[in-house]
């Protein structure tokens, strides 16, 4: 079942959201404020594909719930619902553990598209750890191990702890060591080709990667930027 948990606490968005989330197929699970969504959350034993939280919510605000809820799973997809105005609260929505923003006012195409895009990696990431697939399952890079089908990441045999899209990115360098690679081919190749958002998405996730994985993140050894085009990984 494609199940959907909203935080949002203006009732007319709240509601704009719940219809059109039900028209596409998905179970859908409400919550006016951050702390009903973790009540929510637990309530359902965390059985949910992806998590719209609006970041200005009361009792607890979003970022906190985000917080706690990667905590609990690093595989749910996160949605931060953000105003224009929010700029460092995107960020930081991103920094704990967030996958993807939505600015409000928003469309239902663009929020279909997101939501429909986090649901599809939360999916394929289910399959994969449940069957594996038609690929060499480790690639080892130096200290480093990325095991295709149990979707982990070991460094000198010590696992790191990666959400969904973390993983995915990593794939993507695993997969072309040494290769430069552009922010826009990142984008595409983890959120998707219809992706109605920034590019600024892959460089905070490449931030919270470089403080998961590198012995000192603002002195990069691995996740090396490439100025003026993306980053490669450096073995």
């Amino acid at each position: 079942m494609k199940r959907v948990l909203v935080a949002e606490d203006e009732d007319s968005i709240r509601e704009f959201i719940v219809i059109n989330l039900k028209r596409s197929g998905y179970d859908v699970v409400e919550a006016a404020n951050g702390a009903a969504a973790l009540r929510e959350y637990d309530e359902h034993n965390g059985e949910f594909d992806v998590v719209l939280l609006d970041i200005m919510m009361p009792e607890i605000d979003g970022i906190e719930v985000c917080k706690k809820l990667r905590e609990k799973s690093s595989n749910v997809g996160i949605i931060m619902l953000t105003a224009k105005t929010q700029e460092m609260d995107k960020v930081t929505g991103l920094l704990v553990g967030a996958d993807d923003y939505v600015t409000k006012p928003f469309s239902p195409a663009e929020l279909m598209a997101r939501i429909d895009a986090s649901y599809r990696r939360v999916a394929i990431n289910k399959e994969n750890s449940q069957k594996g697939k038609e690929t060499k399952d480790i690639v080892e890079l130096g200290d480093f191990v990325l095991d295709i089908r149990s979707r982990t990441l070991t460094k000198a045999g010590k696992l790191i702890d990666l959400t969904q899209v973390e993983f995915q990115i990593m794939e993507y360098f695993f997969q072309n060591p040494g290769a430069a690679l552009d922010r826009t081919d990142i984008l595409n190749r983890v959120w998707g080709n219809s992706y109605f958002g920034e590019e600024k998405v892959v460089d905070v996730n490449i931030r919270r990667l470089r403080m998961k994985i590198e012995d000192v993140p603002s002195i990069p050894k691995h996740l090396a930027t490439v100025w003026g085009l993306g980053y490669k990984w450096i073995v």
